[in-house]
């Protein structure tokens, strides 16, 4: 696969995020909920601070914390880009890539990140808990890399022997 491609994944994961955020914020008001089919929910949720609101109260933190780990992640893209890595660790680091810089804009442009997927279930602690397309983003660009990982480790067991 073009290298390009996994640029253009990462370009179009982001933007669809951004409207999802954007029609969360345009039609619904804060704390509203709707229900989809099954248990998912939708609602507009402000989170200022990390996954679940952890250093809210320190904006500038949360901020340099977000652009450096967006920026890490970027390079680590490019430089997968442009080496001869598998297609697990690019494809991880483009979903990682979006969620970050997806969730980093939010930041910046906002001064929190726009919440609006959630899930009812029997635990109302974890029915609380709001997401974004970006955070699905960073959970699968992580388990992609962790199967390359592990995909990895095994042939270099096998040429060990």
């Amino acid at each position: 696969m073009k290298k390009q491609w996994f640029s253009a994944v990462s370009a179009a994961l982001f933007a669809a995020d951004q409207i999802m955020k954007s029609y969360a914020e345009q039609n619904m008001d804060k704390g509203e909920e709707k229900s989809l089919p099954g248990s998912v929910r939708l609602r507009r949720v402000e989170n200022r601070g990390l996954p679940l609101n952890f250093l809210s109260g320190k904006p500038q933190v949360v901020k340099a914390l977000s652009l450096t780990a967006a920026t890490g992640v970027t390079v680590m893209h490019i430089v997968s880009l442009f080496k001869k890595t598998g297609f697990l660790i690019k494809g991880g680091l483009s979903l990682l890539a979006a969620g970050a810089w997806s969730n980093t804009f939010d930041r910046f442009a906002r001064g929190y990140v726009v919440d609006y997927i959630g899930f009812a279930c029997k635990n109302e602690k974890i029915s609380r808990i709001t997401y974004n397309l970006a955070d699905f983003f960073i959970g699968a660009g992580t388990a992609v890399l962790s199967l390359a990982a592990f995909f990895t480790s095994r042939k270099v067991n096998k040429k060990e022997e």
